[in-house]
Protein backbone atom coordinates (compact mmCIF):
# COMPACT_ATOMS: atom_id res chain seq x y z
CA UNK A 1 0.00 0.00 0.00
CA UNK A 2 1.43 3.72 -1.01
CA UNK A 3 1.09 6.07 1.91
CA UNK A 4 -1.16 8.93 0.87
CA UNK A 5 0.15 12.60 0.37
CA UNK A 6 0.95 14.75 3.28
CA UNK A 7 -0.80 17.62 2.82
CA UNK A 8 0.52 20.95 3.33
CA UNK A 9 -0.42 22.09 6.75
CA UNK A 10 1.11 18.76 8.12
CA UNK A 11 4.38 19.40 6.28
CA UNK A 12 7.27 20.61 8.41
CA UNK A 13 9.64 20.99 5.17
CA UNK A 14 7.15 21.42 2.37
CA UNK A 15 8.62 21.56 -1.27
CA UNK A 16 6.80 22.57 -4.60
CA UNK A 17 8.22 22.38 -8.23
CA UNK A 18 11.69 22.79 -6.84
CA UNK A 19 13.94 22.87 -9.82
CA UNK A 20 18.01 22.79 -9.27
CA UNK A 21 20.43 23.84 -13.23
CA UNK A 22 24.23 23.89 -12.40
CA UNK A 23 25.11 25.51 -16.17
CA UNK A 24 23.40 22.69 -18.38
CA UNK A 25 23.44 20.27 -15.97
CA UNK A 26 20.00 19.21 -14.52
CA UNK A 27 20.41 18.48 -10.94
CA UNK A 28 16.85 18.70 -9.95
CA UNK A 29 13.82 18.64 -12.03
CA UNK A 30 10.22 19.50 -10.47
CA UNK A 31 10.85 18.29 -6.89
CA UNK A 32 7.72 18.46 -4.98
CA UNK A 33 8.05 16.34 -1.27
CA UNK A 34 5.90 17.10 1.94
CA UNK A 35 8.19 15.35 4.98
CA UNK A 36 6.21 15.38 8.57
CA UNK A 37 7.47 16.11 12.07
CA UNK A 38 8.20 13.37 14.33
CA UNK A 39 9.50 10.86 11.72
CA UNK A 40 12.90 9.46 10.15
CA UNK A 41 12.23 10.15 6.09
CA UNK A 42 15.50 8.78 3.78
CA UNK A 43 16.86 10.29 1.25
CA UNK A 44 18.07 7.15 -1.03
CA UNK A 45 19.74 7.65 -5.05
CA UNK A 46 22.88 7.04 -6.50
CA UNK A 47 25.22 9.28 -6.62
CA UNK A 48 24.59 12.40 -8.97
CA UNK A 49 20.95 11.86 -8.11
CA UNK A 50 20.32 15.12 -6.63
CA UNK A 51 20.33 14.65 -2.82
CA UNK A 52 22.94 17.07 -1.77
CA UNK A 53 21.78 19.60 -4.32
CA UNK A 54 18.75 19.18 -2.75
CA UNK A 55 19.73 19.62 1.06
CA UNK A 56 21.39 22.77 0.02
CA UNK A 57 17.82 23.86 -1.08
CA UNK A 58 16.79 23.27 2.10
CA UNK A 59 19.86 24.98 3.97
CA UNK A 60 19.53 28.05 1.79
CA UNK A 61 23.08 27.51 0.17
CA UNK A 62 21.71 26.97 -3.19
CA UNK A 63 19.09 29.28 -4.40
CA UNK A 64 16.30 27.11 -7.18
CA UNK A 65 15.61 28.07 -10.23
CA UNK A 66 12.25 27.66 -10.06
CA UNK A 67 9.86 26.11 -7.14
CA UNK A 68 9.35 26.75 -3.06
CA UNK A 69 11.01 25.65 0.53
CA UNK A 70 9.36 25.71 3.17
CA UNK A 71 10.70 24.72 6.40
CA UNK A 72 7.96 24.80 9.41
CA UNK A 73 6.17 27.56 6.97
CA UNK A 74 9.86 30.08 6.65
CA UNK A 75 11.72 30.19 4.27
CA UNK A 76 15.15 28.79 4.47
CA UNK A 77 16.36 32.13 5.22
CA UNK A 78 14.41 33.06 7.90
CA UNK A 79 14.68 29.44 9.19
CA UNK A 80 18.04 29.45 9.36
CA UNK A 81 18.02 32.75 11.42
CA UNK A 82 15.67 31.01 13.72
CA UNK A 83 18.07 27.79 14.12
CA UNK A 84 15.25 25.89 13.41
CA UNK A 85 17.96 23.77 10.90
CA UNK A 86 20.33 21.22 12.24
CA UNK A 87 22.88 20.36 9.34
CA UNK A 88 25.33 17.59 9.34
CA UNK A 89 26.91 17.80 6.08
CA UNK A 90 29.14 15.60 3.90
CA UNK A 91 32.85 14.84 5.26
CA UNK A 92 34.56 17.04 2.10
CA UNK A 93 31.88 20.23 2.89
CA UNK A 94 34.11 20.60 5.97
CA UNK A 95 37.50 22.14 6.56
CA UNK A 96 38.56 20.17 9.41
CA UNK A 97 42.13 21.53 10.07
CA UNK A 98 40.00 25.01 11.29
CA UNK A 99 41.42 25.34 14.77
CA UNK A 100 38.00 24.67 16.45
CA UNK A 101 37.57 22.37 19.49
CA UNK A 102 34.77 19.68 19.87
CA UNK A 103 33.15 21.95 22.47
CA UNK A 104 33.18 24.89 20.08
CA UNK A 105 31.51 23.03 17.08
CA UNK A 106 28.50 22.05 19.41
CA UNK A 107 28.53 25.44 20.81
CA UNK A 108 27.62 27.32 17.81
CA UNK A 109 24.59 25.21 17.72
CA UNK A 110 23.94 27.91 20.83
CA UNK A 111 25.03 31.20 18.92
CA UNK A 112 21.44 32.18 17.85
CA UNK A 113 19.85 32.01 21.22
CA UNK A 114 23.32 34.44 22.76
CA UNK A 115 22.59 38.04 23.04
CA UNK A 116 24.40 40.92 21.66
CA UNK A 117 27.74 39.76 23.28
CA UNK A 118 27.86 35.91 21.73
CA UNK A 119 28.77 34.96 25.45
CA UNK A 120 27.80 31.87 26.79
CA UNK A 121 26.05 31.48 29.88
CA UNK A 122 25.20 28.62 31.92
CA UNK A 123 22.26 27.26 30.55
CA UNK A 124 24.19 27.00 26.78
CA UNK A 125 27.16 25.51 28.68
CA UNK A 126 24.91 23.05 30.10
CA UNK A 127 22.96 22.42 26.82
CA UNK A 128 26.43 21.55 25.22
CA UNK A 129 27.22 19.48 27.96
CA UNK A 130 24.67 17.34 27.96
CA UNK A 131 24.91 17.07 23.95
CA UNK A 132 28.43 15.88 24.15
CA UNK A 133 27.69 13.37 26.59
CA UNK A 134 24.44 12.07 24.07
CA UNK A 135 26.87 11.35 21.87
CA UNK A 136 29.44 10.14 24.44
CA UNK A 137 32.24 12.75 23.42
CA UNK A 138 32.45 13.94 26.66
CA UNK A 139 36.47 12.94 27.11
CA UNK A 140 37.28 14.74 24.02
CA UNK A 141 35.77 17.55 24.38
CA UNK A 142 38.79 20.27 23.93
CA UNK A 143 40.49 18.31 20.98
CA UNK A 144 40.70 20.11 17.92
CA UNK A 145 37.74 18.57 15.57
CA UNK A 146 40.42 17.28 12.55
CA UNK A 147 41.87 14.88 15.40
CA UNK A 148 38.85 12.69 15.68
CA UNK A 149 37.98 9.74 13.78
CA UNK A 150 35.38 9.91 10.98
CA UNK A 151 32.01 8.70 13.33
CA UNK A 152 33.44 10.87 15.98
CA UNK A 153 33.12 14.20 13.76
CA UNK A 154 29.58 12.93 12.13
CA UNK A 155 28.90 12.59 16.05
CA UNK A 156 29.96 15.79 16.79
CA UNK A 157 27.27 17.59 14.08
CA UNK A 158 24.55 15.62 15.86
CA UNK A 159 25.59 16.54 19.23
CA UNK A 160 25.81 20.98 17.48
CA UNK A 161 21.91 19.74 16.11
CA UNK A 162 20.71 18.89 19.33
CA UNK A 163 22.49 21.84 21.56
CA UNK A 164 20.88 23.90 19.10
CA UNK A 165 17.50 22.41 20.02
CA UNK A 166 16.96 22.47 15.94
CA UNK A 167 13.39 20.98 15.20
CA UNK A 168 14.15 19.84 11.62
CA UNK A 169 17.73 17.78 11.04
CA UNK A 170 19.13 17.12 7.96
CA UNK A 171 21.88 14.75 7.43
CA UNK A 172 23.49 14.03 4.07
CA UNK A 173 25.58 11.04 4.09
CA UNK A 174 25.96 10.74 7.66
CA UNK A 175 27.43 6.92 7.57
CA UNK A 176 29.66 7.40 4.63
CA UNK A 177 33.17 6.11 6.39
CA UNK A 178 31.62 5.65 9.96
CA UNK A 179 32.75 2.93 12.52
CA UNK A 180 29.57 0.70 13.51
CA UNK A 181 29.42 2.04 16.94
CA UNK A 182 29.20 5.62 15.37
CA UNK A 183 26.73 4.29 13.38
CA UNK A 184 24.54 2.65 15.86
CA UNK A 185 25.02 5.33 17.89
CA UNK A 186 23.52 7.91 15.48
CA UNK A 187 20.78 5.47 14.33
CA UNK A 188 19.28 5.98 17.98
CA UNK A 189 20.14 9.83 18.38
CA UNK A 190 17.97 10.45 14.98
CA UNK A 191 15.06 7.80 16.41
CA UNK A 192 15.30 9.74 19.36
CA UNK A 193 14.66 12.97 18.17
CA UNK A 194 11.93 11.72 15.96
CA UNK A 195 10.15 10.37 18.84
CA UNK A 196 10.45 13.95 20.66
CA UNK A 197 9.07 15.94 17.75
CA UNK A 198 11.96 16.64 15.67
CA UNK A 199 11.70 16.49 11.88
CA UNK A 200 14.80 14.03 10.24
CA UNK A 201 15.45 13.80 6.94
CA UNK A 202 18.75 11.55 6.01
CA UNK A 203 20.45 10.59 3.06
CA UNK A 204 21.79 6.97 3.18
CA UNK A 205 23.70 4.79 0.29
CA UNK A 206 22.80 1.65 3.04
CA UNK A 207 19.64 -0.08 1.76
CA UNK A 208 20.22 -2.73 4.51
CA UNK A 209 19.87 -0.35 7.12
CA UNK A 210 16.77 1.14 5.75
CA UNK A 211 14.17 -0.77 7.73
CA UNK A 212 16.12 0.31 11.47
CA UNK A 213 16.39 3.76 10.21
CA UNK A 214 13.71 5.32 8.52
CA UNK A 215 10.04 5.51 9.04
CA UNK A 216 9.55 6.29 4.97
CA UNK A 217 11.61 6.54 2.01
CA UNK A 218 12.08 9.16 -0.90
CA UNK A 219 13.67 7.61 -3.69
CA UNK A 220 15.26 10.36 -6.13
CA UNK A 221 16.41 10.87 -9.16
CA UNK A 222 16.82 14.50 -10.15
CA UNK A 223 12.79 14.24 -9.46
CA UNK A 224 10.70 12.71 -6.87
CA UNK A 225 10.33 8.60 -7.78
CA UNK A 226 8.73 7.13 -4.74
CA UNK A 227 7.84 8.69 -1.38
CA UNK A 228 5.63 6.36 1.16
CA UNK A 229 7.06 3.39 3.62
CA UNK A 230 10.32 1.66 3.67
CA UNK A 231 9.06 -1.95 2.68
CA UNK A 232 7.64 -0.50 -0.89
CA UNK A 233 10.87 1.71 -1.28
CA UNK A 234 12.75 -1.35 -1.50
CA UNK A 235 10.57 -3.71 -3.73
CA UNK A 236 12.87 -4.16 -7.03
CA UNK A 237 10.90 -2.83 -9.06
CA UNK A 238 11.30 0.90 -7.44
CA UNK A 239 15.11 0.22 -6.99
CA UNK A 240 15.80 -0.47 -10.46
CA UNK A 241 13.99 2.89 -11.51
CA UNK A 242 16.24 4.44 -8.54
CA UNK A 243 19.63 2.89 -9.53
CA UNK A 244 19.45 0.79 -12.23
CA UNK A 245 19.71 -3.19 -12.90
CA UNK A 246 23.14 -3.39 -10.96
CA UNK A 247 21.84 -2.81 -7.53
CA UNK A 248 19.67 -6.42 -7.79
CA UNK A 249 22.61 -7.99 -7.92
CA UNK A 250 24.58 -6.43 -5.75
CA UNK A 251 21.49 -6.45 -2.98
CA UNK A 252 21.51 -9.69 -3.25
CA UNK A 253 24.93 -10.96 -2.94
Amino acid sequence: MTAQPLSAAGAAIQVDGVGVRYGDVIALEDVTLRIPSGRVTALVGMNGSGKSTLFKALTGMVRPDHGTVLLNGDSPAVARRRRLIGYVPQSEDVDWTFPVSVRDVVMMGRYGHLGPTRRPGREDRELVDRALERVELSDLADRQIGRLSGGQRKRVFVARGIAQDATILLLDEPFAGVDKKSEAMIVRLLRESAAEGRTVLVSSHDLHALPGLADEAVLLLRRVLFHGPVAEALRPEQLTRAFGLDILGKEGA
